[in-house]
């Protein structure tokens, strides 16, 4: 069944051993601190902080969020014990027959509970951690969801976006040039206008994933929310700005964004594992109204070097978004698609083809490297065999070295869509980032198929056949067992009891 909301989930994940708790740590050097160690080693539990130093109890923070396929899973309603793999082909699956569900506006909601306003406004009342001892300040908004209503569709945006406290009615709101929130932002600044906002900081991660995936622009991430959910969201309407808001929401800020009114803004380590994006001015938020439940929950997704939260889950949701675009474009034989988790779920796109005609991997590669849920930031597109597992860089790896000519199978584009949060991008006049980016054909030779030097390994029948033979020596996964064992095949082809190695 679907979660309905942030504590909800939190109960799921420690029905199943994911959760782990944490009483009286400082939100300036504690937990940013834990969170990151915790998200060196990907499948650590999430954290759940109580009881921090200088809130009063019950005003916790959730980090450590999404480090776990069974967690993503669980997030999106689908098996959590997929693999990589089969997470994408699952969410593919599900974009591919879901449809749109439009929001259910309802008149109250727990988010309504407690309302400041105007002069009573003060976001300083809720745990912000600082979350790398490097960061500007602290900051509010790493798991949030930014909405804004165009102003000539009345299309409405939720995407995720940073935001940091600057003090009691002010937050600081970055931006990456191209993503649809600044596209909204921009259209009211050119009308002279200032540009309403709300913050939702803490909610069902099912949308801060959507928060951060490119959702094609004009669709609203909560419409597809509802689709995931087979149910519609349900939403309040602001009461300064009439912006839809989570009814369940934990914490919601509403405002304005002005224009020609900056702040600086930053350093904050960023996806890429570096604090590219420095200290700048930056557009601010001026607070109008604080909503929020009781003992409220701020939900922090922390990027810094790759995987960790903010990447970890885009590498399984934009390779099924890339899938499905190249295949919307009508690029046929696709057969597996992974954005690696090193390069934060965007910089290194992997494409697993089964070649069906000459320049077939070259289409593909710059197909990838076009789309829009491959564009963004992108530095490497590496093509490979339909026999390659995507997912696997050693294998990757190998057909990079093994079936690429460096002169006839690598290719360059130049100056396209990056961002200052890009450590290698350049340009950054007024804002304006660009990248180049390679795109590498690692397929055998197509003209050279049926003769390319044959695999030096136990092909599929063959590794069947053994496992069925030797059968205790392999896992219900059909993986080797590594509890040392000894095992004789008698005569009459019957396995022997399988007795430990004494050593």
């Amino acid at each position: 069944m679907p979660v309905k909301d942030l504590r909800e989930w939190i109960e799921r994940i420690d029905a199943i051993g994911e959760l782990t708790r944490v009483d009286g740590a400082d939100p300036r050097t504690d937990i940013g601190g834990l969170t990151d160690l915790f998200q060196w080693d990907m499948g650590n539990p999430a954290l759940l902080f109580d009881r921090i130093a200088g809130f009063p109890a019950g005003y916790r923070v959730l980090s450590n969020v999404l480090t776990s396929l069974k967690r993503v899973a669980l997030s999106l309603d689908l098996p959590v014990d997929s693999t990589p793999t089969q997470l994408v082909t699952a969410w593919r699956d599900k974009l591919e027959h879901m449809r749109p569900r439009p929001v259910e506006p309802v008149e109250s909601g727990p988010v309504l509970a407690n309302q400041l306003h105007d002069t009573d406004v003060d976001v300083t009342k809720f745990p912000a951690p600082v979350w790398h001892s490097g960061d500007g300040g602290a900051y509010i908004g790493t798991g949030d969801i930014v909405i804004m209503r165009d102003p000539d569709s009345g299309w409405v945006n939720a995407g995720t976006y940073r935001v940091q406290v600057h003090d009691e009615r002010t937050l600081g709101l970055y931006i990456s040039s191209g993503k649809h929130g600044r596209l909204i932002r921009d259209k009211y600044w050119q009308r002279g206008r200032a540009c309403p906002v709300a913050v939702s900081v803490g909610h069902d991660p099912l949308l801060l994933l959507l928060g951060g995936l490119e959702v094609d622009y004009g669709t609203n991430e909560y419409d597809v929310a509802g689709g995931v959910r087979n149910g519609p969201l349900e939403v309040v309407s602001g009461p300064r700005t009439g912006l839809p808001i989570p009814a369940s929401a934990e914490i919601a800020f509403e405002g304005e964004i002005p224009p020609n009114e900056l702040h600086e803004e930053g350093p904050f380590g960023e996806w890429a594992g570096y604090y590219a994006s420095g200290r700048k001015p930056e557009p601010i938020i001026n607070v109008q109204s604080v909503l929020y439940r009781d003992d409220p929950i701020v939900l922090g997704c922390i990027p810094g070097k790759p995987p960790n939260d903010n990447t970890f889950f885009r590498s399984p949701l934009r390779s099924a978004l890339i899938w499905n675009e190249l295949e919307r474009a009508g690029v046929p034989g696709i057969v597996g698609v992974w954005s690696h988790e090193a390069g934060g779920g965007r910089l290194m796109n992997i494409v697993s083809i089964h070649q069906m005609y000459p320049g077939h991997a070259k289409q593909v590669g710059a197909a990838t490297a076009s789309c829009h849920a491959g564009a963004y930031a992108n530095r490497w597109v590496i093509v490979v065999d339909d026999d390659i597992d995507p997912t696997d860089t050693n294998e990757v790896l190998w057909a990079l070295c093994t079936r690429t000519d460096v002169i006839d199978d690598v290719d360059v584009l130049k100056r396209c869509w990056s961002t200052g949060l890009d450590p290698m991008a350049y340009g950054g006049q007024s804002g304006l980032y660009y990248n180049n980016r390679m795109i590498i054909d690692a397929c055998r030779p197509f003209e050279r198929l049926k003769t390319f030097p044959s695999l030096a390994r136990a092909d599929a029948q063959e590794a069947a056949g053994l496992r069925s033979r030797w059968s205790e020596l392999f896992g219900a996964d059909g993986k080797v067992r590594r509890d040392g064992l000894q095992v004789r095949l008698r005569a009459d082809g019957l396995v022997t009891e399988p007795t430990p190695v004494r050593h």
